[in-house]
């Protein structure tokens, strides 16, 4: 009874979730019963989900291992796909070493758990993802969580019993960029790990895709610990820990959630090979939503609509109220469009919104389009 009225009060609070399946991807469409939407609300930045050669190594991959990796990395899971891919990431990124991960929330699971204990204290982002807030957890090391705005206070007066800081690199509800350079300083000061998790910045961010720390031009010395996932600009699954060689035989000893879990399969593995060469070497995918942002935003701002402060694939229609995102949601669906409503606990209260992603593989038309639909939404209200 507890449960069944818990369900009650979430559907009256307008926060009750709903899955749904989707039937067919096709580029920047979706096929969801039956019906077709122009999908604004995916984290495949650069349109490789479905590219065919993508598709063709998966394929390539799954009849060389398999379709499972059959154990742990530690047992037999972990094949030369896996290793080939850590050393390909190594060599892109500059950096000592890398270790796959299923998902970048087993992989910051893993991390913070393993480095981290009752006895140290992490400074983490409010806005950061619910894995670093569950990792802290965890990890049981005394939490204490900062406003991004609070930054030139903490520099003021650091913490010097702070052991690690730990941040999203672009913050995933709202688009903009954490001020990692500020943070690098703060961790020189304190003594700290930096941790930085750049789900949404790798592959997209970068004059060559190699996300966050090239976008701002600051040294892989100056961040500890990187952490990106592969399912979003990568187009495929699992994730990657890059570090020194101290640290990534550190988590292959201690890290929980790598030694006690099924390896990726080795043909993902194989088939983001060719990713990582789609990223480097296709540049126009990161120039066309450049190009695709300013649009967008321009348009919305000439509709007074309240936008997040962003630049990057995450636009963000700030409504406040719940109903209101859900009602506008499914106004834009009635219109062809698929964009989620985004609400507590996801984001804080009386912040609720549209979540809206531009991908290399929308076109300007489809800006248009949904820029549209937003104004006559702006102007009558859901019908």
């Amino acid at each position: 009874m507890e449960l069944k009225e818990a369900l009650t009060q979430q559907r009256q609070q307008g926060l009750y979730r709903q899955r749904q399946a989707i039937s067919e991807y096709d580029g920047n469409q979706i096929i969801v019963d039956g019906s077709r939407y122009t999908n604004f609300a995916s984290n495949d930045y650069l349109g490789l989900c479905n590219d065919s050669r993508i598709i063709d190594a998966f394929k390539e991959g799954a009849d060389r291992y398999g379709v499972g990796s059959g154990a742990s990395q530690l047992v037999t899971g972990y094949s030369s796909a896996h290793q080939a891919l850590e050393e390909r990431l190594a060599d892109f990124l500059n950096q000592p070493r890398v270790l796959l991960f299923s998902s970048g929330y087993m992989a910051n699971l893993g991390v913070i758990s393993a480095l981290q204990s009752r006895n140290n204290h992490i400074l983490l982002d409010r806005r950061s993802h619910a894995s670093l807030v569950d990792a802290a957890i965890l990890s049981r090391a005394k939490l204490n969580r900062y406003h991004t705005s609070d930054i030139s206070t903490l520099l003021d007066k650091p913490n010097k019993q702070t052991t690690m800081i730990a941040s999203d690199s672009v913050f995933s509800m709202d688009g903009d960029i954490a001020p990692i350079e500020q943070l690098s300083i703060l961790s020189q000061q304190t003594q700290s790990m930096l941790l930085i998790d750049d789900a949404h910045g790798f592959g997209v961010l970068g004059k060559n895709g190699r996300g966050c720390l090239e976008h701002c031009d600051i040294n892989n010395n100056d961040v500890d610990i990187y952490i990106g996932t592969l399912g979003k600009a990568c187009g495929t699954s699992g994730a990657f820990v890059c570090g020194s060689e101290e640290l990534i035989d550190t988590l292959i000893q201690k890290s929980r959630s790598l030694i006690y879990t099924t390896a990726p399969p080795p043909a993902i593995a194989h088939a983001t090979l060719t990713s990582i060469d789609i990223i480097e070497q296709e540049g126009w995918r990161r120039d066309h939503i450049n190009t695709l942002v300013k649009r967008f935003r321009s348009g919305a701002q000439q509709l007074s609509l309240q936008l997040s402060d962003s630049t990057t694939s995450i636009q963000a229609v700030i409504l406040g109220d719940n109903d209101a995102a859900v009602n506008a949601s499914k106004y834009l669906k009635s219109k062809g469009i698929h964009v989620t409503a985004i609400r507590p606990p996801t984001v804080p209260k009386n912040t609720a919104r549209l979540r809206i992603t531009l991908c290399s593989h929308h076109q300007e038309s489809d800006i248009d389009h949904l820029l549209s639909a937003l104004e006559t939404l702006n102007t009558n209200g859901p019908a």
